[in-house]
């Protein structure tokens, strides 16, 4: 298992590595190849336009989307075993809906403060922490019904039911917004990778490492849920302090990657599948290394498709992710009594 999952390592990393060059050669301005790797290197090209295109535009987007579909990856897998249900995840379950009333709250009353592109530190952590407490609160109520909820399917429901009460609120907030508002968070809802400036970019990844770098210390208490609660405590877990961990990594993925780049689909649901596929095991030692370089893989894919047009402009990022996470879903509804995802 370990060679499989070294394989996989290796071949996830050459296809990052491949779709990192692709996002930086292709885009609504053709740069020749020679040209770009020229810039990166610090070199003068003919035109001092095109060191600000991927300085300033490719480079950042390209990033955020490596650290965004890793991030959406890794949440929905802590999800998925934390609450031993393979349709869970940030998306389902509300939480991401919990994040984006937190930014549609700083958007709307703020009259669109992500429309600008200047740098704010402030403005930065207002929209970050907006996402984070919206994201904790529904990860909140949701770690509650589960206590007290033995049935999956109830618990989706619940989650599906907070998302509705969250979009109404958004709704209110929409109706009574400016319309300079109202439009940038439209904008912003259709989902893209391009909101992250190269200033923010550090922060962005600072914050996106964070959660993962807890996720990965959460490995082995998965493994341990994996058996059930009572046989994770009689191994030593603490269960209390590993739910508030998946609280804390999970609201700081969800609320970073919800604030800045939209609410993406699908990504956190399918991905984790896609990976246990591959694997055959459940097993996190392999399983969420796995999952977030896959993850990677696919935002940078869908982020590639996204940009594919050129001149005719970008296609939204949620138009795109549902093509390709969809079917993966549908696929786990219909073997979901062949599969063996939690053993």
């Amino acid at each position: 298992m370990k060679n499989k999952g070294l394989t996989y390592s290796i071949i996830l990393v050459i296809l990052i590595i491949l779709l990192l060059g692709a996002n930086l050669l292709f885009g609504s301005v053709k740069i020749p190849a020679d040209d770009v790797w020229s810039i990166l290197c610090g070199n003068e090209t003919g035109k001092e336009s095109w060191f600000y295109i991927i300085w300033e535009s490719r480079i950042p987007q390209a990033v955020t989307a490596l650290l965004c579909g890793s991030a959406l990856a890794g949440a929905g897998l802590m999800m998925q075993t934390a609450f031993t249900n393979p349709l869970a995840g940030p998306s389902i379950l509300g939480i991401n809906s919990g994040a984006n009333l937190g930014v549609a709250l700083v958007i709307l009353t703020g009259g669109g403060i992500l429309a600008g592109g200047d740098f704010s530190l402030a403005g930065f952590m207002t929209v970050l922490a907006a996402a984070f407490v919206g994201s904790m609160i529904v990860m909140g109520f949701i770690l509650f019904f589960s206590s007290i909820i033995k049935s999956n399917i109830m618990l989706l429901i619940i989650g599906i039911m907070i998302g509705y009460i969250t979009s109404s609120c958004i709704s209110l907030l929409n109706f009574f917004a400016t319309d300079e508002g109202v439009h940038s968070y439209a904008v912003w809802g259709m989902g893209n990778f391009s909101g992250v400036s190269l200033k923010q970019l550090p922060y962005f990844s600072g914050a996106i490492i964070i959660g993962l770098f807890i996720a990965v210390m959460l490995i082995k208490p998965l493994n341990a849920l994996l058996l059930g609660t009572r046989y994770a405590e009689n191994l030593g877990v603490n269960i209390l302090r590993t739910r508030n961990l998946l609280l804390i990594a999970t609201g700081i993925l969800t609320a970073v990657t919800t604030a800045f780049c939209g609410p993406i689909a699908f990504i956190d649901l399918a991905v984790p599948h896609i990976a246990r596929l591959m694997l055959g095991t459940s097993n996190h030692n392999s399983l969420m290394p796995i999952t977030m370089l896959t993850g990677s893989v696919i935002a940078l894919l869908c982020n590639l498709i996204c940009i594919l047009p050129r001149e005719t402009g970008i296609i939204p990022l949620n138009a795109v992710t549902p093509i390709l996470g969809a079917p993966v879903i549908i696929y786990v509804i219909i073997n979901q009594k062949k599969i063996k995802y939690f053993n």
